[in-house]
């Protein structure tokens, strides 16, 4: 029998908001991740699309959220594509709109002026894709040296985006999940102990 959130610690606000959506019960991935994560712990995962990866990683930042201040965004989410940033931010926000919290995405397409006058309020989780995420610090303050980094992806897609890594790698926690069945442990384990 699955575990409920409740039963992995997931805080009663956000359980119940799952419950209005007809979600009790989680699935392998949640399981073994969210206890981790809630506790702060560096979690890596591996799963398959759909099995429940957004709020493996999501519940647990939305319960240790504090609240951002202007260009100091509370959480950090890349994402290779902007279909995905659009799927996490709709996810993610379904679970915070009784809060107050501001979620946004970056990616190419999306304003430049809006994500800046959204930053310079205060954003508390910015999904983005790197490419753009680059652009946008090379253009605007931010900091991220407090954010937890989330990643969710193929582990060869990262390799890519290596400077914009290695701007917010020193962010802590560390929550890397990995979709792909893939070989690169050691670059797995290098970037999760940096």
């Amino acid at each position: 029998m699955s575990m409920t959130f409740a039963d992995l610690g997931v805080p009663s606000n956000l359980v119940e908001r799952l419950a209005s959506r007809g979600i009790s019960e989680a699935f392998p991935i949640q399981e073994a991740s969210i206890p981790d994560a809630l506790a702060g712990k560096d979690v890596v995962g591996k799963a398959a699309t759909g099995s429940g990866k957004t709020l493996a990683f999501g519940l647990p930042l939305l319960a240790r959220l504090e609240k951002a201040r202007p260009r100091k965004p509370t959480a950090l989410i890349l994402v290779p594509t902007r279909e995905l940033a659009a799927q996490v931010q709709k996810e993610l926000a379904q679970l915070t709109e009784d809060k107050g919290r501001r979620i946004i995405t970056i990616y190419g397409g999306t304003s430049y002026n809006i994500a800046r006058k959204a930053l310079n309020f205060g954003v508390d989780v910015v999904v983005a894709c790197p490419g753009r995420l680059e652009d946008m610090l090379n253009n605007v303050p931010l900091t991220f040296r407090a954010a937890p980094l989330l990643l969710l992806t193929k582990l060869t897609e990262w390799l890519t985006w290596a400077s914009c890594l290695a701007y917010v790698a020193s962010s802590q926690p560390l929550l890397l999940t990995v979709t792909s069945c893939c070989s690169q442990q050691q670059w797995v384990q290098t970037l999760s102990h940096s």
